[in-house]
């Protein structure tokens, strides 16, 4: 079972597609054994799937492929015992400003969209932020 975490930009910034997105995502996962959760903060997306190698391979795949997201950036790729975002098909949360304010340590990550250097930087925190959004610990 591999995890995979990456970074990827809303194409034009259209926003109306964000439900289109989560629903197809819940489709082609349930369909496909994947778990996840996907966050979306300012036109950028952080998103971690998770399940067997050539399932999580090929969603990704038809993620680049998908016209809606632009810009992919492969953050994390490991393999793991078990998956740690089993309660989702795909999760999904909107950060706010709000969210910032409650977490200033990690709102340098995502307060004006996410910001892929310094994420890039200290991969690990893509983690804890799927993680803290997942587990509802705000």
């Amino acid at each position: 079972m591999i995890q995979l975490i990456y970074l990827s930009d809303l194409a034009g910034r259209d926003e109306s597609v964000l439900a289109d997105i989560l629903a197809s995502a819940v489709r082609h996962n349930t369909a496909s054994g994947i778990t996840g959760m996907l966050l979306y903060a300012g036109g950028n997306f952080l998103q971690v799937i998770e399940g067997e190698e050539d399932a999580v391979h090929e969603t990704y795949k038809r993620i680049s492929e998908d016209p809606r997201h632009k810009n992919l950036n492969l953050l994390i790729e490991d393999e793991v015992d078990s998956r740690q975002f089993e309660r989702w098909s795909m999760g999904f949360y909107s950060l706010t400003d709000a969210d910032a304010e409650k977490l200033p340590a990690f709102a340098p990550y995502f307060r004006y969209g996410f910001d892929r250097s310094a994420i890039t930087a200290r991969p690990g925190v893509a983690l804890d932020l799927l993680q803290l959004f997942c587990n509802g610990n705000l």
